[in-house]
């Protein structure tokens, strides 16, 4: 399907979503979002050419079920995996992507730093149905060994490298510059941002600006050719609740709005990565400080975690942040798994996570009212109170664990099919008692009919 619509464009000098959105032309990818978000094809093409809407559709990854990110649309979610220095597995990375499709994430980053990224990569495009996204300075890093040794000319390339392959969008620090460094003195925690920190130390070991900013037109070009979304990624973004809304957090993000007025010059599709760890009453904030400085640009954030005292479970943390993100206008949430700031995330971190964050922008899209949210909120409780087990846990975000709770401590199949559960049982159940404050009502309701039929028959006196 996918090879059909991108065959008919092949001749196209410029290829992207963008450009031909500003032409007037909704393309299949266009009518494809439009569909499966239940809106009209003019939205989207609309608010794609504006800039506040992306199609992560890189032309060369075919078997993709185009996606779209963009404050008109729902809530999406980001699943990070990939491998580490430390251990490098592609079955183990296959079956964290066949979680993350079972769950439901929006898209995928590959953020492998070790062994074979080449061939974990490849393999996770040709079995990934939906966008997928990397940091290529990664790779260019573990090619090379060694900062001091890594060239502009190694970070382009591997742009055009991974773009070949079929990466739909890239992770690429190009808003950290030579002047902003000395605004993280301050900090608790510097600069968190794995991308981040090795432009910064690229920067030191070179004494020359980020090879990225000086060289953005060649980043346009490679994006141009196979309609590969920028992901501006935010190098400078807080570690911790002390460092956040700084001063080098803001002039990264202004740099991020140049650098995406730039790329729109080019009909290259832009989205900007947010923060990190903020305070809960930071939030707002900094989501309309980003639709300030970035003309609307589509964000994507991480979390953000609203604490720090949580290891092993910011999951929550951040999934409380990324709702409030989400109802003040974020358009895509970034996962966070509870093995955030410990550990390589396993199968079951994956999920944890993925669930956590499906929940959040379900709740934020309930919050901003969008069509249609609330149906199966509302279907769910229709059938929690007619105590039809089936369908509740049909409906459920992850149906297997809800079943599984509910069974466990239900001797047999009769009482795992009744009208109560091990919570109350069948005589302290709120929704049976409740039944007789419906009889009460609907006999309220009769008599009220029938005193008014016995005054229309009778004559006034």
């Amino acid at each position: 399907m996918r090879t059909e619509w991108v065959s008919k464009r092949s001749g196209d000098v410029c290829r992207t979503q963008m450009h031909y959105a500003r032409k007037g032309r909704v393309t299949e990818e266009m009518a494809y979002v439009a569909e499966r978000e239940k809106v009209e094809a003019e939205l989207v093409r609309s608010e794609v050419a504006r800039g506040r809407l992306v199609i992560p559709a890189n032309v060369e990854h075919k078997n993709l079920h185009p996606m779209g990110i963009g404050i008109a649309l729902g809530c999406k979610v980001n699943a990070n995996i990939g491998n580490s220095a430390v251990t490098s597995d592609v079955e183990k990375e296959l079956r964290k992507l066949q979680i993350c499709l079972k769950h439901g994430a929006d898209t995928l980053m590959d953020l492998s730093t070790g062994g074979d990224i080449d061939g974990i990569r490849k393999t996770l495009i040709a079995a990934s149905p939906i966008p997928v996204g990397t940091v290529p300075i990664y790779q260019a890093l573990q090619l090379t060994k060694n900062v001091k040794k890594l060239t502009a000319d190694d970070m382009i390339d591997m742009l055009e490298h991974q773009a070949k392959q079929g990466v739909d969008y890239f992770t690429i620090h190009a808003g950290v510059l030579v002047q902003h460094l000395p605004l993280v003195k301050d900090r608790i925690t510097g600069i968190v941002s794995r991308g981040g920190s090795i432009m910064a130390q690229w920067m030191i070991e070179h004494h020359k600006q980020n090879p990225f900013f000086t060289h953005w037109d060649k980043v346009l070009e490679v994006c141009r050719k196979y309609d590969v979304v920028i992901s501006a990624g935010d190098g400078l973004r807080p570690g911790c609740l002390a460092d956040a809304s700084d001063a080098a957090q803001f002039a990264e993000l202004k740099t991020l709005g140049e650098l995406t007025r730039r790329a729109w010059e080019k009909d290259v599709q832009v989205m900007i990565e947010g923060p990190g760890h903020v305070p809960f009453d930071q939030i707002e904030m900094n989501v309309k400080k980003e639709m300030e400085l970035c003309d609307e640009a589509p964000f994507y954030v991480l979390g953000p975690l609203v604490t720090d005292i949580a290891p092993g479970y910011d999951h929550i943390t951040s999934a409380i942040g990324a709702t409030m993100a989400g109802t003040a206008g974020a358009a895509m949430l970034c996962y966070v798994t509870p093995k955030e700031h410990l550990g390589l995330p396993d199968e079951e971190d994956v999920k944890a996570g993925l669930i956590a964050y499906k929940i959040a922008a379900h709740a934020a899209d309930v919050a901003r009212h969008r069509k249609g949210a609330r149906d199966r909120d509302d279907a769910l409780s229709r059938a929690r109170y007619a105590f039809d087990w089936k369908e509740q846990f049909r409906l459920s975000i992850d149906p297997e664990t809800a079943q599984s709770m509910h069974d466990e401590t239900l001797p047999d199949e009769y009482f795992k099919t009744a009208e109560f559960c091990s919570m109350c049982g069948p005589k302290f159940c709120s929704m049976h008692i409740n039944r007789a404050v419906e009889e009460y009502n609907q006999k309220i309701e009769d008599e009220a009919r029938a005193n008014k039929r016995t005054l229309q028959i009778v004559p006034s006196p």
